[in-house]
């Protein structure tokens, strides 16, 4: 047998592998590396799924020396993606849920390596179970609805990640609730941007175990998935959770305890934020994503020329001025705000949260910290950022009310 006919046995049998596991839903990642073809800066690419539309799709990141670039796939079209790139990438990683298949190319041969992961010490886990605290339970009927969970109450392997990332969006989402004062058992609740409604059954489905009464909606412009949540809503008896078809500007809260707002893009996340400070919500939650606004703005100052040179740098030098200048605004109209990492970015790229918790009614903003926030966008360049206006805009509604001539 030569070596080129080695070579094609081994890349069919990783190619029947990677649709086995697609079929019976092992598949956690592909990463294919050492790249050798004509894309210029091009170094690696990463498969990984995505939930769109009620349907599974591999998200592709292409990941050039500065930048990233993401693309979605349905499986047909990512196998004839991964096959074309695989001609000028030397290995493939395929991680399966119970193993990893790693296809190794050089000029003489193609090796397949396969690890199996190590079994779960039973007694260990059991043990770990007992003492993690748990907020949701997998035997909720709406998990299975949502496609989390099977007909026997067990986690879809595909799943994993995005359970991993419900879980933990709902621990710091009770941490915060237990550190706002709730004059009532009701809790009026909006989502905006609320997608598929992972998130927005949690919530409700965590407040009703703690006793306390949510009217909770989810805002979402796709109309599918505002009828899918809400047929989910109705089947599972959720009275008070409701679903709206529309955005931020669309829909207008009369009252408003939490604002809720998880990858609401580019300014969509400052209108987000104007509503709930015009509400006086007491705690705001946002998951920014996509900052546009800033960056055609942004003019580095000469000390930082060397270092903005680079695009990516750029980016992400608009990126953390946009969520500064946010959360400092929420510092100057009474909020306590932190900005941190939601979960790891093995699990979303969109991972940074601003939460903040209303401790004062203002009615003008804090003058110290306007000053901290325009010497910070005199350094940069910046003359719009649309929290701002939206915020100076509702004051000089309120002094046109006020006003008697």
């Amino acid at each position: 047998m030569s070596a080129r006919q080695y070579a094609s046995e081994q890349e069919q049998q990783w190619f029947l592998a990677l649709t086995q596991a697609w079929n019976t839903q092992c598949f956690e990642r592909l990463i294919l590396s050492q790249y050798q073809g004509k894309v210029a800066e091009l170094d690696k690419i990463i498969f990984q799924i995505v939930e769109l539309q009620q349907q599974s799709m591999l998200k592709v990141t292409y990941r050039y020396k500065t930048q990233d670039v993401t693309k979605n796939y349905n499986f047909e079209n990512a196998l004839n993606e991964i096959q074309q790139l695989l001609l000028d990438c030397k290995q493939a990683n395929l991680f399966l849920s119970d193993a990893e298949l790693q296809l190794k190319k050089n000029k003489k041969k193609v090796q397949l390596i396969q690890t199996k992961k190590k079994p779960i010490n039973t007694n260990a886990a059991q043990t770990h179970n007992r003492e993690k605290q748990r907020y949701l339970a997998l035997s909720q009927p709406y998990l299975q609805d949502l496609g989390i969970s099977d007909q026997h109450a067990k986690l879809v392997p595909s799943m994993a990640k995005k359970w991993k990332q419900i879980n933990k969006f709902t621990e710091i989402f009770s941490n915060a609730i237990a550190d706002i004062t709730v004059e009532q058992k009701q809790l009026d609740i909006v989502d905006f941007g609320s997608g598929k409604g992972y998130l927005t059954f949690a919530m409700y489905d965590y407040l009703q175990q703690q006793g306390l009464q949510p009217h909770i909606t989810g805002v979402e412009l796709r109309h599918n998935l505002v009828e899918f949540c809400q047929d989910v809503a109705q089947k599972n008896q959720f009275k008070h959770l409701n679903f709206f078809e529309g955005d931020v500007r669309s829909y207008q809260p009369e009252k408003l305890d939490v604002m809720v707002a998880l990858h609401a893009c580019d300014i969509a996340t400052d209108f987000a934020i104007h509503c709930g400070i015009r509400l006086g919500a007491n705690m705001i939650m946002c998951a920014p994503c996509c900052h546009k606004e800033l960056r055609p703005q942004l003019t580095s100052p000469d000390v930082l020329k060397p270092m903005l040179q680079f695009g990516i740098h750029q980016a992400q030098q608009a990126e953390m001025l946009t969520d500064s200048l946010r959360a400092l605004l929420l510092n100057a109209y009474g909020y306590e705000t932190k900005v941190f990492e939601f979960i790891g970015l093995e699990h979303t790229s969109k991972n940074k949260m601003i939460l903040a918790i209303k401790r004062k009614d203002v009615t003008v903003p804090d003058a110290k910290i306007m000053q901290q926030i325009e010497a910070l966008k005199a350094m940069y360049g910046i003359h719009q950022q649309s929290l701002q206006r939206l915020l100076e805009d509702e004051l000089v509604d309120q002094d046109r009310v006020g006003c008697r001539c």
